[in-house]
């Protein structure tokens, strides 16, 4: 009896010491393995922080990417206003993804697929530019070679205008009635060619209106003009006057005929009421606001 007890006991403590030792074994193999978990742990928060670090840097740069983009945009902005509304669309878009808080690779990958986009309608607007640049550079060429055309034209027009006022004038020269055989003759009370001015009661002016085939026929008024040696032209009234060269001149006398575009010889008498002297006479016919003939004669004594 006295040695089993002794057995029994002795076994005890080896059995204590048995579990102790696993004890301390799996303690350290626990620790191991939060040491290695730890590290892992802290390798991933250090890559994680790198990761972040390379989202944000990626952000910024997108950012400016779009933010340089907008001035780009800017730069297209021209005189045609439906395509500065589409450009001022465009430009919403940038601003409304700037306003985005990507801070992930999901966000980072939307920013990069919209510049991509927006970078595409911006090379499309960068061609309709350039079309409309060249087209309006097109159309200023076309605007001068009209303005010359047109210049060429105006001178031209002028160049004839003129012509046409120098064959006009011409005509209307042409067109004057001339006269001839312009004859004064003093007439006494009983119709006689007069010796003296004393005896001189009317002048007698006769002369020969021309044959003109481009005249304007029809009812023509003469006038008479006589002036003195003086200077002065005798009229019976300061109101007998007609139009020439847009002046209002008196007349001495005056008569209506019918021109045929024929030779018509035409007198006119002017009545003598004491007003002449002794001298040389000026005579000049007119028609139609035109000097048709001029001559001279002399009074006696």
């Amino acid at each position: 009896m006295e040695n089993t007890d002794f057995q029994s006991t002795e076994q005890k403590p080896k059995s204590n010491k048995g579990l102790t030792i696993l004890l301390i074994i799996v303690i350290i193999a626990l620790g191991s393995t939060i040491a290695v978990l730890v590290s892992k742990i802290n390798q991933q928060k250090v890559a994680a922080m790198e990761v972040q670090t390379i989202l944000e840097s990626e952000k910024q740069g997108l950012q400016k990417e779009l933010t340089d983009l907008i001035g780009e945009y800017d730069e297209l902005k021209g005189n045609n206003d439906g395509l500065n509304k589409q450009i001022g669309e465009q430009q919403e878009k940038i601003k409304k993804l700037l306003r985005i808080q990507a801070s992930n690779v999901d966000l980072i990958g939307k920013y990069k697929k919209e510049l991509g986009t927006l970078r595409d309608v911006l090379k499309s607007y960068i061609a309709q530019v350039d079309s409309l640049n060249t087209r309006n550079q097109q159309l200023v060429t076309e605007n001068v070679a009209v303005k010359t055309n047109l210049d060429q034209a105006r001178t031209e027009n002028v160049k004839i205008s003129q012509e046409k006022d120098q064959l006009n004038s011409q005509v209307q020269k042409a067109a004057v009635i001339t006269t001839s055989n312009i004859v004064v003759t003093p007439l006494d009370k009983r119709g006689k060619e007069a010796s003296r001015i004393s005896k001189t009661l009317k002048l007698k002016v006769c002369f020969t209106l021309r044959e003109n085939a481009i005249a304007k026929p029809g009812t023509k008024d003469v006038y008479l003009r006589i002036t003195n040696p003086a200077g002065s032209v005798i009229a019976y009234s300061e109101s007998d006057v007609f139009n020439f060269q847009g002046q209002q001149i008196v007349y001495s006398a005056k008569r209506q005929i019918e021109y045929e575009n024929k030779d018509i010889e035409v007198c006119i008498f002017w009545d003598n009421n004491n007003q002449l002297s002794v001298g040389e006479y000026t005579i000049d016919m007119f028609t139609e606001g035109n000097l048709i003939g001029t001559a001279k004669f002399s009074m006696k004594k």
